[in-house]
């Protein structure tokens, strides 16, 4: 019998005459495997080789039976709570029978009431039978997790070691290492809350003309050296196309599938990417040599927390999620997106399809202003203190005087006395957060700064409170060279429009 089948049978522990034949007869007719069992310890048995539910008659429940049963029960797995139907010609009087989830019948009991109980008590294991399956993966990706942090993790610390000669070229070497490391982390951690942000419905398209060469050939660009390192060739021949979609979140589409075709290809093979338009539908093929998908794997491929091989010999898997980020972004835009494979070794194809739609043309963006000199005074507030001394260092770089507070209370009190021209705050502080610093400091300096969250909580949420508590804008972290530029630059056109006459 398989697994499946065990995990399904009904079983009956009822001792006296023909009850257990007749009620094993029964649920056959209905549909239901079942299994005699002669005694309670025989069930106990038969329940750690797997079972959905046990009938028991009222007799079978001597005390000594009742012992072994209920030390089954009590020793469960968290996920299970093994449902039991008992038939009695009377209920047990109250405190004489406890065993868990138990449901008790009065006989004589009509085929249709046993059935009816049966059926729900099938119902009931198979949600748990899903929920230990969901424990499973979560607890499978939470191991692929750690796995995944942790080698980046290595790199830079050993890249940071004292362990080498530090010449200049093996430094210059080590910083580029860990700027890569770096951007794996980030993107890793992006992925994820992408991911939890798609599936809370907290993601609103930005839709544009998107000319679909230039955004698939603009990514292959960025992936060029890695695929090389690799040993991997990737070409394109794609059909020009202008859809109407969201840039930042095709790019993310494509960007996933080719990082997934280059981390299950082999070196010297070839990836892939074709496009056409048919049918009013803008549809994109991603091929690879690679390793292929097992065929009871591709109906799960997309699922979040699913993994095909989590062996510790997978030298180049990740945890699934941008492909389960692809999936849900492709169908915000009305699309779909497949995965084909012959199996083992035989490669694999990804093909998105997605409606080219109305295409609206956007406005030229408004040219950027340059940068005005001039140094700025800054309140630094991050708990961080490695990560406060370097954005300390990399606001004085760009000729900021920086004064620094490392919790929420010596924060406030050093933005309200030095009163700066801008102020960077994290929102997670010891003492008072982010959100109460900038209400305080509105309160009490009103408009007469520019304010900035640079926070590592990400969600919609998090950014509409950060501007609803006074802040100007919300910065996700790692803090980027192109955002300090950013902050510096609205921080002083924000001094220029306060000098200027009324």
């Amino acid at each position: 019998m398989t697994t499946d089948e065990l995990s399904e049978r009904v079983l009956v522990l009822a001792p006296r005459g023909r009850d257990s034949e007749l009620t094993c007869t029964l649920l056959a007719k209905a549909g239901y495997r079942s299994i005699a069992c002669a005694c309670a310890e025989q069930l106990v048995s038969a329940v750690h080789e797997g079972a959905a539910c046990a009938i028991i008659t009222l007799e079978a429940l001597a005390p000594a039976a009742q012992r072994e049963l209920a030390a089954m029960l009590e020793a469960q797995p968290p996920w299970s709570d093994f449902p039991l139907i008992v038939l009695a010609h009377h209920g047990p009087a109250p405190g004489e029978l406890d065993l868990g989830n138990m449901t008790v019948i009065e006989r004589p009991v009509s085929p249709a009431t046993l059935v009816t109980a049966v059926s729900s008590a099938l119902r009931a294991r198979r949600r748990q039978y899903e929920a230990r399956a969901a424990i499973q993966q979560r607890d499978q990706f939470l191991a692929m997790l750690g796995h995944e942090l942790r080698n980046p993790l290595a790199t830079i610390v050993l890249a940071s070691e004292p362990w080498q000669e530090r010449t200049a070229e093996k430094l210059e070497a080590n910083l580029q290492l860990i700027a890569r490391q770096s951007g794996h982390l980030t993107r890793l951690v992006d992925d994820l809350l992408d991911v939890a942000r798609v599936t809370q419905g907290k993601v609103r398209l930005q839709r544009e003309a998107v000319d679909t060469v230039q955004a698939i050939e603009g990514c292959i660009a960025n992936l060029a050296s890695r695929f090389e390192d690799h040993g991997i060739a990737i070409s394109s021949a794609t059909t020009p196309a202008i859809i109407d979609a969201d840039p930042v979140r095709l790019d993310q589409i494509i960007n996933n599938l080719l990082n997934n075709a280059l981390k299950y290809s082999r070196a010297g093979t070839h990836v892939t990417v074709t496009t056409r338009v048919h049918d009013g539908t803008w549809e994109m093929r991603v091929r690879d040599e690679g390793i292929g998908i097992a065929p009871d794997m591709l109906p799960r491929v997309f699922d979040l927390f699913a993994q095909a091989d989590a062996s510790l010999g997978r030298a180049n898997g990740g945890m699934g999620i941008g492909l389960t980020l692809v999936a849900r972004l492709v169908a915000l835009h009305g699309g779909s997106v497949r995965a084909t494979s012959e199996g083992i070794d035989a490669g694999s194809e990804f093909v998105v399809a997605m409606p080219v739609g109305t295409v609206r043309r956007v406005a030229a963006a408004p040219p950027v202003r340059a940068s005005v000199d001039g140094t700025l005074s800054v309140v630094l507030v991050e708990d961080n203190a490695d990560l406060r001394a370097l954005s300390k260092s990399l606001l004085e770089t760009f000729g900021c005087q920086v004064e620094v507070a490392g919790d929420g209370n010596q924060g406030l009190e050093l933005i309200l006395s030095t009163k700066p021209e801008l102020a960077i705050v994290d929102i997670g502080l010891p003492g008072i957060d982010g959100f109460t610093i900038a209400e305080r400091v509105r309160r009490s300096l009103g408009d007469s700064l520019t304010m900035i969250a640079v926070t590592g909580f990400g969600q919609q949420y998090d950014r509409t409170r950060a501007l609803a508590s006074g802040f100007d804008a919300h910065v996700i972290k790692p803090l980027r060279t192109a955002a300090v530029h950013s902050m510096l630059d609205q921080a002083r056109a924000h001094r220029t429009a306060l000098a200027k006459p009324a």
